[in-house]
């Protein structure tokens, strides 16, 4: 009798004809067997198997090759640990209602190159008037900030990341914030955003482009998704100002853990964070699929005493209409909808999406200091223990519309919410 491995996940198909990937045979093949437990149709729902799951003897082949019925279903590896070996199979799919999909895994020794729907991209300088190159990690210490060297050793300030439907940069230049980038088109932005053509960083994304440009003010907040703790009735910023020429954050490293078709993954790790006048370790991971107008985060802290408040952000600069605070499935969903945009120019939709077992409420962060201009819900927070959420975005000019409509977008939010709370049943036979 074969060995099953059954288990629950937590979870959110472009057809790709494959040509000749030499697939390997018998031994490798596994069947997968996804039951959607709830009532709603699911929509790219991102599935995460573990490689012991799966087993070890049973990977013959760099390359994973789903199939459903005819339809081959993109999926990529991913190594989570930098240990040189994969750690996770990762896909998307659709359900219907309480459907069965049984999926054939093989693997292959050609890749499949499968359309790309993600991206992770990041560049840096090691002089002012030396070029950017790409790059995939960093290692910046409390005195390497950008107002400290005196000039921006970032394209696009830090990292971006981003699928077909929106764009996202994070400030690695010590302030720790999350931007939006809106997206008029499904595909890849250019490689050369942030850059001129001699390699020198360069604003040039505050303008609008056949892709689209950066949309979201910022300011003094940490933008969409950033995150800070309340100590004390404080609020104690992970990072500092633009002005500011020193970190509270004696070394922060980065890495792309993972770039792939159908997954990107980043990773920050913050190590002696000082807030409060207590030291933090901070590890946080980002990670973004197709479909999804927003990304997840997860946030885990080395050093909580018991009386810290995790905060999760959403600038409301140019925001003039009433928070919308709506629980639907397993979250707690903030939402906004104005014209958030520069100069109020266009409508965009955000939100927050947070657990609602630890949800505590929010509160307004004032209009001066280290954190301003933003909600903040606010999350129980264990030592140590991992805190996820999700950060969404969507524009008016998204190629799917709708999005100008405030209605419209807090249903897509409550629905994605819905979604990520369905459950899928995976076997392994």
């Amino acid at each position: 009798m074969k060995k099953r491995v059954l288990f629950y996940l937590p979870i959110t198909l472009v057809t790709v004809l494959l040509a000749s990937c030499k697939v390997s045979q018998n031994v490798s093949e596994k069947t997968i067997v996804l039951k959607n437990s709830s009532s709603l149709a699911l929509s790219q729902k991102a599935i995460s198997i573990k490689r012991e799951n799966i087993g070890e003897s049973n990977v013959k082949g760099a390359f994973p090759i789903l199939i459903s019925k005819t339809d081959t279903i993109p999926a990529q590896t991913n190594d989570l640990n930098g240990d040189g070996k994969w750690d996770e199979l990762f896909f998307t799919t659709d359900f219907s209602p309480n459907e069965e999909k049984i999926i054939q895994l093989k693997w292959s020794d050609i890749d499949p190159r499968f359309t790309i729907k993600t991206s992770a991209r990041f560049g840096k300088r090691e002089g002012k008037d030396l070029p950017v190159h790409p790059d995939t990690q960093e290692v910046l210490m409390a005195n390497q900030v950008h107002k400290k060297l005196g000039y921006q050793k970032y394209q696009t300030d830090g990292p971006t990341w981003e699928n077909d439907k929106v764009g996202f940069r994070h400030y690695l230049d010590g302030r720790n914030s999350k931007d939006v980038f809106g997206k008029k088109l499904p595909g890849i932005t250019p490689e050369n955003v942030g850059i001129n053509s001699k390699g020198a960083v360069e604003d040039n994304y505050h303008v609008m482009y056949d892709w689209g440009r950066d949309i979201f003010p910022v300011g003094n907040s940490v933008g969409l998704g950033g995150y800070a703790l309340l100590i004390d009735n404080k609020i104690n910023r992970l990072g500092i100002l633009g002005n500011d020429t020193i970190n509270n954050v004696e070394k922060t490293t980065f890495k792309i853990v993972a770039e792939g078709p159908v997954n990107s993954v980043l990773s920050y790790h913050y190590q002696n964070w000082k807030a409060s006048e207590n030291l933090y370790q901070v590890q946080e991971t980002t990670s973004i699929w197709p479909g999804i107008y927003g990304y997840k985060n997860t946030v885990s802290i080395d050093g909580i005493k018991g009386k810290e408040t995790f905060l999760a952000a959403i600038s409301n600069l140019n925001n003039k209409n009433p928070l919308q605070v709506i629980e639907a499935g397993d979250w707690i969903c903030l939402i906004q909808h104005d014209y958030l945009t520069y100069e109020r120019q266009w409508i965009l939709g955000t939100a927050i999406l947070v657990p609602a077992n630890i949800y505590q409420g929010y509160i307004e962060a004032p209009k001066t200091g280290q954190l301003t201009d933003s909600y903040l819900a606010k999350l129980k927070v264990d030592n140590k223990k991992e805190i996820s959420y999700y950060a969404i975005a969507a524009w008016e000019l998204s190629a799917d519309k709708g999005f100008n409509d405030s209605a419209f977008f807090t249903n897509y939010v409550t629905n994605l919410a819905q979604q990520l709370s369905a459950k899928i049943k995976v076997e392994i036979k």
